[in-house]
């Protein structure tokens, strides 16, 4: 199993994070079960070597995209695959896919779009070119240059949209939203709206969802306790923390920092 992330081009990093692989074999003897969780990024994803099925029930699978939109989530889906496998992506910021794409935060939530359906005849193209690349070095300079063209192109966002998304971030999701729509001198109805259409979620979702993303980076951290981990999120409550936990993930987070939780074998890299 390799995951590893890439830096975007410097004219990007206002809308990518980072650019990230993960590449790794399975077989039908040894299938490879992944666990994507709540997050508030969207993701431009391309397989380029085999396509996972997601896990609908015990029962119940569909293929997923080959490429496409997947938007940000509240909560966490399971993926499996019998073959080698590997995938390229570029982890955009919360507001990039509204600002580059022209979609509603709204219908992008929980939501994987296919890349036709997102850019139409372009798609074809992009694809392909994706696809046939020899290396991932290859495959950013190909998506940089798509996402440059599509920035292009783009209208101006609303002052503060992108800065307060930030803050939130930054902040780990301890903010008050009330204070936030002040900043913006709006009311705090106009700024859930207009939050939303960017985000897809309200303000105070994003926030509880920041937070739990906050408290997978402390992962590798072995020498702070579970307790430790909640109070620094800004969980007061250890009740609380774990009813979030296992809602944005599934799992326990006793079994997920223990590294007994399925889908977090690429963490092992």
């Amino acid at each position: 199993m390799k995951f590893f992330t890439i830096k975007p081009p410097l004219g990007l990093a206002k809308y990518v994070r980072y650019f990230w692989v993960l590449e790794g074999n399975a077989s039908y003897d040894k299938p490879y079960i992944h666990r994507s969780m709540a997050h508030g990024y969207t993701e431009l994803i391309f397989h380029y070597n085999g396509i996972f099925d997601e896990l609908i029930s015990d029962n119940v699978s569909e293929k997923s995209i080959l490429s496409g939109l997947a938007g940000q989530s509240q909560t966490f889906k399971r993926f499996a695959i019998n073959q080698d496998f590997g995938i390229f992506s570029a982890y955009l910021y919360p507001f990039a896919a509204t600002h580059l794409f022209s979609i509603p935060g709204t219908d992008l939530q929980n939501q994987m779009v296919d890349l036709r359906t997102l850019i139409g005849a372009e798609a074809n193209d992009l694809e392909e070119k994706m696809m046939l690349a020899t290396n991932n070095d290859l495959r950013v300079q190909i998506i940089s240059e798509f996402l440059e063209n599509r920035l292009a192109k783009t209208r101006p966002a609303p002052i503060g949209v992108f800065e307060t998304i930030k803050f939130i971030m930054e902040t780990n999701g301890m903010t008050n939203i009330e204070e936030l729509a002040k900043r913006n001198f709006l009311s705090t109805r106009q700024f859930e709206r207009n939050f939303k259409e960017f985000i897809g979620f309200n303000p105070k979702l994003f926030s509880r969802i920041i937070r739990f993303q906050s408290v997978l980076s402390n992962y590798y951290n072995k020498e702070i306790s579970l307790t430790e981990i909640a109070y620094d999120a800004g969980y007061y409550d250890q009740s609380h923390f774990i009813q979030d936990f296992k809602e944005f993930s599934g799992h326990n987070p006793k079994d997920y920092f223990s590294n007994k939780a399925e889908g977090t074998k690429w963490r092992e890299n």
